[in-house]
């Protein structure tokens, strides 16, 4: 976003992403905090399944980028963190992820170090 973007909130409820073909792309901003990342993390699937299958078949979805801000006490908290780095790699620049730790006292391994903000 830039300053004096337009942005939709949503907080609560339901949660679903569920674009049709035609629709204008949108640019998906995630925020979740420890177990909260469960239902973000299935439309951070349907996502993948749709750029994958939009490279794969020409499908007449229209994308934008998800980009997921995901924050637990530590690294060890943070769940689906493999899968969700496994997304990025696949779809690089799509699907992207911040990891924020708040309460980290180990050594944060390699892979996670890029992409984890805070102690």
């Amino acid at each position: 976003c830039t300053l004096d973007s337009e942005v939709a909130l949503r907080v609560g409820g339901d949660f679903f992403f569920d674009p049709q073909p035609g629709d204008s792309p949108v640019n998906l901003v995630l925020i979740a905090g420890g177990v909260g990342i469960n239902p973000l993390f299935s439309i951070l699937l349907h996502i993948a399944d749709l750029h994958g299958y939009q490279a794969g078949k020409g499908n007449r979805h229209k994308l934008g980028t998800a980009k997921l801000y995901y924050s637990a006490k530590n690294t060890s908290e943070l769940l689906f963190k493999k899968n969700i780095l496994g997304l990025m790699k696949a779809f690089p620049g799509k699907i992207t992820c911040c990891f924020h730790v708040t309460q980290q006292c180990s050594q944060i391994c390699p892979e996670l170090q890029p992409h984890i903000t805070g102690k």
